[in-house]
């Protein structure tokens, strides 16, 4: 894209981008009186206009317990699990009715699907996650994806809508991320509580400077501040995905992001860093255990992009079986990175610490030379990545 907003270049960047993902906030899809219906129907209409550009549209969707909460009468967010999937059931359907509703005058069919961490951790419950959006979008039917907030708990939770959307743009290999809130975009601090504050219209990669720019602070009915968005952002990046943060309220964003009008933030890439399965491997934010590294095997894995072999393992933490995403960290508790394993917990347990060609003679079978095999393997933080240039 044109660093100097160029209207007739932004509108052809934004029209090459086919596959898109929109995820829409509870605070631009919900009022004090409940789910805002008409707001859905605004938005509706923007996006009906995009397909009909030929664009191909998948909706993150907030606003399953937020609704829920004003059909109950609840007058804030419920503490309990027991009490957040009850009020998401209830919602739930409320929302997925708006929706069906709003792109019924179209003649466009909606699909919910509703997911948990665990569908996206496991190779093939993703792919097969990925199988039923490709098909979806094949069969021309706008799916609409929201966290399965009535049987999630606190362990298999993505955190928000905004990782959700990320790991979505991930799956399907997006052309561009849109993330409508209810604010305008990036400021270089909180608008909330700073006059002064200025909106940022282009980041370039990230940087702690960036970053210190956000706040992890919700607004009222929603689960993510700016922070998550942010993080959000730089999963997208990392996949070579640009993102916008917009105004999902102001009339008719979507139509004017895509006519080349400077609406909100967005965020560029400067290259692909994670290609295939790696994406997936990179987006893991649960993984089932832990590989503590000598500063021998942190030094060939971030330096030299080698395989994890089993003399630079120190500790083994958790139980897992073989092909478990783990996490690589160095023996100050650095993360390095993830990476699928060859071996179970157990075995590892038993060959760490010894060079290759002893785990024939320690275990009694050799499945590979590897503990984890580059292939398999994403550093956390790539090294050289640049710092963020903000415009």
């Amino acid at each position: 894209m044109d660093r100097e907003d160029n209207l007739s270049d932004r509108r052809a960047w934004f029209q090459r981008c086919r596959r898109v993902v929109v995820k829409v906030g509870s605070a631009v899809l919900t009022t004090r009186r409940g789910l805002d219906r008409v707001m859905i129907h605004r938005l509706s209409d923007q996006l009906a206009a995009l397909k009909e550009r030929g664009h191909e549209i998948l909706i993150v969707s907030s606003g399953a317990v937020a609704s829920g909460m004003r059909k109950v009468g609840l007058k804030e967010k419920p503490r309990t699990i027991p009490q957040k999937q009850a009020t998401a059931a209830i919602g739930q359907t409320f929302l997925m009715n708006a929706w069906e509703e709003a792109f019924d005058k179209f003649d466009l069919l909606t699909a919910q699907i509703l997911l948990t961490h665990e569908d996206l951790a496991h190779r093939h419950r993703y792919l097969n996650a990925r199988n039923t959006l490709e098909t979806l979008l094949d069969w021309n039917i706008i799916p609409v994806i929201n966290e399965n907030d009535t049987v999630v708990v606190e362990e298999i939770k993505f955190g928000d809508n905004d990782q959700l959307c990320a790991l979505i743009a991930g799956l399907v290999a997006a052309d561009l991320v849109v993330i409508l809130t209810d604010t305008e975009g990036l400021y270089d601090c909180d608008p909330r509580t700073h006059d002064h504050a200025r909106l940022i219209r282009v980041v370039h990669g990230f940087s702690p400077k960036l970053m210190a720019c956000a706040t992890p602070q919700p607004g009222a009915v929603g689960t993510g501040g700016m922070l998550s968005k942010l993080q959000a952002a730089k999963k997208c990046l990392a996949s070579g995905i640009p993102m916008v943060i917009g105004p999902g309220r102001e009339k008719d964003v979507l139509v004017r992001l895509f006519d080349g009008e400077p609406v909100g933030t967005v965020f560029l890439p400067k290259r692909r860093l994670y290609h295939g399965k790696k994406i997936w491997l990179a987006n893991l934010t649960k993984p089932v255990g832990e590989l503590v590294l000598d500063q021998g095997a942190v030094r060939a894995l971030q330096k030299a992009g080698k395989s994890l072999l089993p003399i630079g393992v120190r500790e083994v933490r958790g139980t897992f079986g073989v092909g478990a995403p783990v996490r690589c960290v160095d023996e100050q508790g650095t993360v390095i990175g993830v990476g699928l394993t060859n071996y179970r917990s157990g075995e590892i347990e038993r060959i760490k610490g010894h060079h290759t060609e002893e785990i024939e003679g320690l275990l009694g079978y050799k499945h590979s030379d590897e503990v984890i095999h580059r292939n398999n393997f994403v550093l956390a933080e790539p090294a050289g990545a640049a710092d963020a240039e903000i415009v």
